[in-house]
């Protein structure tokens, strides 16, 4: 699918845009204003990475990719799976074009974190593969994928890594004009897509600022490059007795009940002094979309033509207080609150299924000053969610999670040498209430997981740098894991848990390679985890409720992979710089006695070309 993106940014009152007052830890604005800068604008910024501690991203040891400004405003898309699809060990989950959850290097649901500002998305969308992230990257100043150390400061369920959505909705940054907006609109062709958003600031005076920002989006059907059904299963279709099943093998060109329509109304207020900050936010995100429709080559089985109605309200807080130049630099603080909801609606409209998720984040972290090279931060981290599903397909009893980690990073700089090391401890407790529905009865279980990480990186001149990293990560299982046991009609299965599984622990290790001189930048990494008492989904062959039973099992592990990514300027024409990219990554995973790990993506490679120049 081809998109377009048209940013647009208006300074009001003012001649020209004048530069804004910013802390040293600014995040840079919008996609929309960063757009209007090319070329330099755009390698500065995505040389940062702000995820953790705030440094540049050659000193962050594994793997990290960041799009901002331009980079970030073409490649936007109605989801953040499908926004970072692009980028080297990123690809994502898709139901249609508007439920997509990014997969980093084979993992996915419980096993990444996707969070907003640093606190998580608090949706169910690591539930299952049709549910929504309910976070629009149209709200977003940056996105930052990141790996390895630095990524146990968000849980030990980022093993595969941490997506950060950065937006301004409590806002950083006091405007010097005396309202300052921007927008974006974008178009996309396989579906239709059409959406446009828009922000306002304007400083109230005395250091406050107060933010405000809509979107709203829509897409059709998505187009397809053919028939519907797979060679296969036309043939079977075309052999049926039953003139309806039949037909079926007819249909083509479009991706029946994926249209959709999504809205996002947020606000928010901020005050600021100079490297201190305090704010709040509040957002209301709704979105109704379509799940490809579920045909059958059974005549006496119902097509089915699911569409889910979710609905979250959202509270965000902010504290950032400089610490002066001690061994603190800075405290942070920041909280989040989600009152999610989501309807799946039956073709007539009626509600079959309904999940009722409460949740709450809440992070402190302690930045510490650089001295003698040294840095880095330590802090703690609460997560509670309250998840319950009423309705027919009802799989899960209602289910509480608490979680609290301790978390410390601490990172060295000397000439050319980079050392990381990641420390987190986390306890969670899991409660179910008993269910007479599903036959559960009332179940508890408690988790210690430790994890660590530690790498380093040295650079040979100023043109090439490799790095190791090794980890160890221990992962509670998750309600979902442990207490499934009914119907799930939006992944065609019926899922069985297992209360009694063990934590999952695995062993990893990681290459990486580093190049760049006049006119060319090369990446590589090379990486492999051993798991032992992996979860995974094991079909068993029985079938319940005309679904496939699924059960959770654990079983040894491991994955390996690499990725890539190239770009290099082959030539200059008339004020262009022709340049020239590539991106490419392969995973191979395999479970002990059972064969390949479900659902991992096949090799990638991607190539393109850009005529770029600095307007």
């Amino acid at each position: 699918m081809k998109t377009y993106a048209l940013p647009f940014a208006i300074a009001a009152l003012v001649a020209a845009p004048a530069a804004a007052q910013e802390t040293e830890a600014q995040e840079p604005e919008t996609a929309a204003a960063a757009a209007r800068d090319h070329g330099d604008h755009d390698v500065q910024e995505g040389a940062i990475v702000v995820t953790g501690i705030r440094r540049k991203r050659e000193d962050v040891l594994s793997g990290t990719s960041v799009m901002t400004g331009a980079t970030l405003a073409e490649n936007l898309r109605p989801t953040i799976g499908e926004t970072l699809a692009s980028l080297p060990g990123v690809s994502a989950t898709s139901f249609g074009p508007n439920a997509s959850r990014p997969v980093l290097r084979g993992f996915q649901g419980e096993r990444v974190r996707v969070l907003t500002d640093g606190i998580g998305s608090l949706d169910v969308s690591n539930t299952s593969a049709d549910h929504a992230v309910a976070i629009n990257p149209l709200t977003a100043d940056r996105i930052e994928v990141l790996r390895g150390p630095a990524a146990l400061l968000f849980g030990s369920s980022a093993i595969g890594g941490v997506v950060n959505v950065i937006d301004a909705r409590i806002p950083r940054r006091i405007p010097d004009e005396a309202v300052h907006a921007q927008g974006i609109a974008t178009y996309g062709s396989a579906a239709d897509e059409r959406s446009v958003n828009g922000l306002l600031d304007v400083p109230l005076g005395g250091g406050f600022v107060a933010h405000f920002d809509g979107n709203h989006g829509r897409t059709d059907d998505l187009r397809i490059g053919g028939y519907l059904l797979s060679p296969e299963l036309r043939r079977q279709a075309l052999a049926s007795p039953d003139s309806e099943v039949r037909a079926l093998a007819a249909l083509r060109g479009h991706l029946p009940n994926t249209a959709a329509r999504t809205s996002d109304l947020a606000a928010g207020i901020a005050w600021i002094n100079g490297d201190s900050s305090v704010g709040a936010s509040v957002n209301r995100y709704a979105s109704l979309y379509g799940v490809p429709i579920r045909f059958s080559l059974d005549p006496a089985a119902e097509a089915e033509a699911p569409r889910i109605d979710v609905r979250q309200t959202r509270a965000d807080v902010r504290a950032e207080i400089g610490a002066g130049n001690g061994f603190i630099d800075s405290v942070r603080l920041r909280g989040a609150y989600s009152d999610y909801r989501h309807d799946e609606l039956e073709e007539d409209g009626a509600v079959g299924t309904t999940f009722f998720n409460q949740g709450y984040e809440g992070r402190l972290e302690l930045v510490q000053g650089t001295s003698h090279g040294f840095g880095g931060a330590f802090g703690a981290q609460y997560f509670q969610r309250s998840l319950d599903v009423v309705g027919d397909e009802k799989f899960l009893p209602p289910n509480r999670t608490w979680q609290l980690g301790l978390f410390a990073l601490e990172s060295f700089v000397s000439g050319p040498l980079r050392a990381e090391a990641g420390l987190r401890y986390e306890r969670q407790s899991v409660r179910a209430d008993a269910d007479a529905d599903l036959g559960n009865p009332a179940l508890e279980r408690a988790f210690d997981s430790v994890s660590g990480s530690i790498g380093g990186s040295y650079s040979f001149g100023t043109a090439f740098r490799i790095g190791l990293n090794l980890s160890h990560t221990e992962r509670a299982p998750a309600a979902e894991e442990l207490f499934a046991n009914g119907p799930h009609a939006g992944t065609q299965s019926f899922e069985i848990g297992d209360p009694n599984l063990r934590g999952e622990r695995s062993w990893g290790a990681e290459i990486t390679l580093h190049a760049h001189g006049e006119g060319y930048e090369i990446g590589a990494s090379l990486f492999q985890s051993w798991f032992r008492n992996y979860i995974y989904e094991r079909a068993t062959g029985e079938v319940m409720d005309d679904l496939p039973v699924f059960r959770i099992s654990q079983a040894n592990a491991r994955y390996a992979g690499i990725e890539f990514e190239a770009s290099a300027t082959a030539a200059h024409v008339g004020g262009f710089a022709i340049n020239l990219d590539a991106v490419g990554d392969y995973i191979r995973a395999t479970i002990h006695g059972s064969g390949p790990v479900p659902r991992i993506p096949p090799l990638r490679l991607l190539g393109g070309i850009e005529a770029q120049s600095d307007s």
